[in-house]
C-alpha cells in the first residue's frame, strides 16, 4: 500500500517504531498470528535486538574500547543485528503470504537488516490497512426471517399426481 519511506504517513506508527520497536513488531505479529502474544514476541524482540545493543554500549561504557573489546562489540552487534534480519524478516515474509503482496525487490531479512525501523512501520501500516478493508461496515444490519413453521396439510387428490400432499409454511 505505501513504500519503505512512508514512516510520515502514520505519525503513531512511526513514533513507536522508533522509540520502542519491539512494541510495534509485537502488535504486527499478534494480528498475523492469533497463536502469539504480543508480549512474547516483544521479549523476543527486547532480548535480541535492543538486548545486544544495550550489552555493547555497556561493555564500551565499562570497559572502554579497546582493539578486542571492539572486536567484541563489533561480532555482538552484528550478531544482533543478523538475528534480527532474520526473525523479523520471517515476519514480514508471513504478512506477504497472508495478503497477497508481491514480493520487495530485495530479500525480506535484508530489508529488516538494512531498514529495520522503516520495514516495521511500513508492516504495520499494510497491516491497519488490510484489517481496515476486511471490518463490517457499521451501519449493516442483518435482520433474520420470522419463526416459520411447517404444517402438512391434508392429502390432495388431483388427477394428474395422486398422493400428493398440501404443504404450507405459516408465519408464528
Amino acid at each position: 500500500m505505501t513504500g519503505i519511506f512512508g514512516c510520515a504517513e502514520d505519525t503513531d506508527s512511526c513514533l513507536t517504531g522508533l522509540f520502542c520497536p519491539c512494541v510495534l513488531f509485537g502488535r504486527n505479529v499478534e494480528i498475523l498470528n492469533d497463536e502469539i502474544s504480543h508480549q512474547s514476541v516483544c521479549i523476543g524482540h527486547v532480548i535480541c535486538i535492543e538486548g545486544g545493543m544495550t550489552l555493547a554500549a555497556l561493555t564500551a561504557a565499562f570497559h572502554g574500547i579497546d582493539p578486542d573489546t571492539a572486536c567484541l562489540l563489533t561480532e555482538g552487534l552484528l550478531f544482533a543485528w543478523w538475528v534480527c534480519g532474520i526473525y523479523t524478516g520471517m515476519a514480514r515474509q508471513t504478512l506477504q503470504r497472508k495478503y497477497h503482496l508481491k514480493d520487495s525487490p530485495c530479500d525480506p531479512c535484508m530489508v529488516h537488516c538494512c531498514l529495520h525501523w522503516c520495514a516495521l512501520c511500513q508492516e504495520h501500516r499494510e497491516v491497519k490497512h488490510h484489517l481496515s478493508d476486511n471490518s463490517p461496515y457499521e451501519d449493516t444490519v442483518v435482520n433474520p426471517p420470522a419463526i416459520q413453521e411447517m404444517n402438512a396439510g391434508e392429502e390432495v387428490v388431483r388427477e394428474s399426481n395422486v398422493g400428493e400432499s398440501n404443504l404450507q409454511l405459516q408465519p408464528m
